[in-house]
């Protein structure tokens, strides 16, 4: 699965608009969010209601590693098919499998799952999709595809986002508050156009090709406000890829106000402030391949 479209839930901590949708800027800001919400990926991985522990798992759509890595702690005895259509991607993936010394236990594949033939990817245990079907053109086929793959009894792990996260209060920044929201409302309506899957209720989906619900679940997250590193750059790497879809239809003192928040050398960079959080949600929803 690819996540190369500028609304990805990735962004960028590069220094211009022009390259932070680059492969290595958006492996960055993957990594950032793995780092940042790991606690919460962890968590929805130990809801799961598994009937055992998987031997197999496929990770769909697997970006940098979140999920892979996710996955590999929590089932010791499990190897992870990672699927994504970026070899850059599923470059950086095996680096870090070879750095934690896990790349026994990891196999990758490049695909494209919006193509009708897919590769082998064995016969999984646990399915594991987490903001990457909204991407696909076809996702009720791909569904169906992974109720086939599936072992019986198999479960399908489906993650959505509720958009991208929040990282400012609602009264900043202080010459334009709102900003942030304003620009979401934007980024929203481009992905109505865009990405009409983004934020779907998978559910029904999920039962029109096969599967069994076996529990749903949405996770708040919510970073208390600091000035941890990390987090700015996850907020600058964030809004930055929100102004790639809006700079066209915000106002232009919105725009300005933005672009200083993303100025990393000015005195009203993102970074300098102390009062960047964490705010979204994220939704799983179980599904299995009874037989």
């Amino acid at each position: 699965m690819t996540h190369a479209h500028p609304h990805s839930h990735s962004g960028s901590s590069a220094h211009s608009h022009s390259r932070s949708h680059g492969a290595d800027s958006q492996a960055e800001i993957l990594d950032l969010d793995a780092e940042v919400l790991a606690e919460h990926t962890a968590a929805l991985i130990s809801w799961l209601p598994l009937r055992t522990p998987p031997r197999e798992i496929v990770d769909l759509g697997c970006g940098t590693g979140a999920g892979t890595f996710a996955l590999l702690d929590r089932f010791p005895e499990a190897h992870v098919t990672a699927v994504d259509s970026s070899a850059e991607h599923l470059q950086r993936l095996r680096e870090k499998a070879c750095a934690r010394g896990v790349e026994g236990r990891v196999r990758t594949v490049q695909a494209d799952l919006d193509r009708t033939d897919w590769p082998d990817l064995g016969t999984p245990d646990l399915v594991w999709a987490s903001a990457s079907l909204h991407h696909m053109l076809h996702p009720d086929r791909a569904l169906r595809e992974v109720h086939d793959l599936l072992a019986p009894g198999g479960l399908f792990a489906v993650v959505e986002l509720a958009g991208f996260p929040r990282f400012l209060p609602e009264d900043a920044p202080e010459d334009r508050p709102g900003l942030e929201e304003r620009c979401h409302t934007a980024s929203d309506r481009f992905h109505a156009e865009h990405v009409p899957h983004r934020g779907a209720d998978w559910g029904p989906m999920l039962t029109g090709a096969g599967f069994v619900l076996d529990g749903e679940r949405t996770i708040t997250v919510n970073v208390e406000a600091s000035r941890d590193e990390t987090i700015g750059a996850y907020a600058l790497g964030g809004l930055r890829r929100i102004r790639h879809g809006v700079a066209d239809v915000l106002p232009p003192e919105d725009l300005a106000a933005l672009d200083r928040l993303l100025d990393t050398d000015g005195p009203h960079s993102i970074l300098r402030r102390d009062d960047l959080g964490v705010r979204t949600e994220r939704t799983a929803w179980a599904a299995r391949r009874e037989g």
